[in-house]
């Protein structure tokens, strides 16, 4: 069992920085690889960023490549989100995710199985 609690989101302005962070409660952290996720309101919960358990491998899609950078410390028991150059998109919850699967780095929901309760950021223009 893993508690998930993500913190840092706010309003911020178009270009501006902003980072956050997800605490984690589970000894095994290390054992896991982890994700960060957003949903606007209205749509679907879509993938952001990815690491693998060991901090060694990113994966991002490709809207935010080159201004978002995820991050881990595991000794810390912490996930980051270092986003930057902000794009005006309106408001989104941020969420971190756990997986113990493979295909982690594939960005599917259904392959991480315990979950944040959210961040909202907004960005505004």
């Amino acid at each position: 069992q893993m508690e998930l609690v993500e913190s840092g989101g706010g309003l911020v302005q178009a270009g501006d920085s902003l980072r956050l962070s997800c605490a984690a409660s589970a000894r095994t952290f290390s054992n896991y690889h982890m994700g960060w996720f957003r949903q606007a309101p209205g749509k679907e919960r879509e993938f952001v960023a990815a690491v693998n358990n060991l901090g060694g491998r990113t994966h991002y899609t490709d809207p935010v490549k080159g201004r978002f950078t995820i991050s881990r410390d595991n000794a810390k028991n912490a996930l980051y989100l270092q986003m930057n150059s902000l794009k005006p998109e309106g408001p989104a919850v941020y969420y971190c995710a756990a997986s113990l699967l493979r295909y982690y780095w594939q960005g599917r929901i259904s392959a991480f199985i315990y979950w944040g309760q959210g961040t909202q950021v907004t960005v505004s223009s």
